[in-house]
């Protein structure tokens, strides 16, 4: 099954700090939920990260354990099946398994879920959307594969027309994850707005994206500030929600979306190596572009990078 899409309103990109040629691009995007996945990119194996991998010991022998939280298009969900997982993050999990030349299994979880199955050993990897910061660090190493990237949506008819610094959420209500990055920039921004005498805004949390959408169309919420991906594709096949502003996760800094292995295990080293020649070779990007996530590529994987400073 293929779902054809504008992925964006023009309107809507002419706000939002992206790169220019997302306004030129004018195609529709199409959207393959279908269990078969015909067009899933794969790629060859990798000598040096199947090296790099010797000494790891996977849950599974043969196989690329990976948990997957399967709750947000266009990263993961389930097929028209209703049990095959498919997206952007399982089609990077299938092309670093491809690189590692090991069989992929895919493993749902609650995305809250996922520290404790890593660290019991439940699973090799964590690819879940899940952003670096520092304290993540101290329990677990990363591979960098996706940029970090958060973005305000608003109501389609929202007066709102730009959200990109901190004096922009003043006095809004604003929903976001509880616990996650984006709240923890909302936070910060606050308390640089009520040191410069200005109101904070009031967070709001909800279970889930329905949920949120239906706040902003029924006025008891003016903005959502959550990951980038899921907020794209909603306002691609539904309309009723517009882009108005972008935020790296790390902001100021950078902070990009990683693979998270246990801490010491050895296999971030494996994984970076496969990121990079999935880069160079093509198919990271391809995989990408499958979903319309190109402009959340990353130039180059890197093993636990600074990440956002957690308070």
């Amino acid at each position: 099954m293929q779902r054809r899409v504008f992925l964006m309103k023009l309107g809507a990109l002419a706000t939002a700090p992206l790169a220019l040629n997302d306004i030129a691009r004018a195609a529709t995007q199409t959207y393959d939920f279908s269990p078969q996945q015909n067009g899933r990119v794969r790629a060859p194996e990798n000598p040096a990260a199947r090296r790099l991998a010797a000494e790891y010991r996977f849950v599974t022998p043969g196989a690329f354990s990976v948990a997957i939280s399967p709750f947000a298009a266009p990263l993961a969900s389930y097929a028209t099946d209703a049990r095959t997982i498919v997206g952007s993050e399982p089609d990077y999990a299938q092309l670093v398994a491809d690189a590692l030349g090991l069989k992929l299994a895919l493993i749902p979880v609650a995305w809250e879920d996922w520290p404790l199955g890593l660290t019991s050993g439940k699973y090799d990897a964590v690819i879940a959307n899940v952003g670096v910061t520092e304290k993540r660090k101290q329990k677990f190493d990363f591979t960098t594969y996706r940029l970090g990237l958060h973005a305000f949506y608003v109501a389609s008819k929202s007066t709102i027309q730009s959200i990109r610094e901190p004096k922009d959420i003043a006095g809004l209500r604003i929903i976001t994850g509880s616990g996650t990055i984006q709240e923890r920039i909302l936070l910060e921004w606050n308390q640089q707005n009520v040191a410069s005498g200005l109101k904070p805004a009031a967070l709001q949390y909800f279970e889930d994206l329905t949920s949120s959408v239906l706040a902003l169309q029924s006025g008891r919420s003016d903005a959502i500030f959550n990951p980038h991906a899921p907020l794209a594709y909603a306002a691609a096949t539904q309309g009723n929600i517009r882009l108005v502003g972008t935020v790296n996760a790390g902001w100021p800094l950078r902070a990009d979306v990683a693979a998270a292995t246990r801490k010491g295990s050895g296999l971030a080293a494996a994984l970076t190596e496969a990121t990079n020649g999935l880069i160079a070779g093509g198919q990271y990007r391809a995989g990408l572009t499958r979903w319309g996530l190109q402009d959340e590529a990353i130039a180059h994987a890197q093993t636990n990078p600074p990440g956002y400073k957690d308070a």
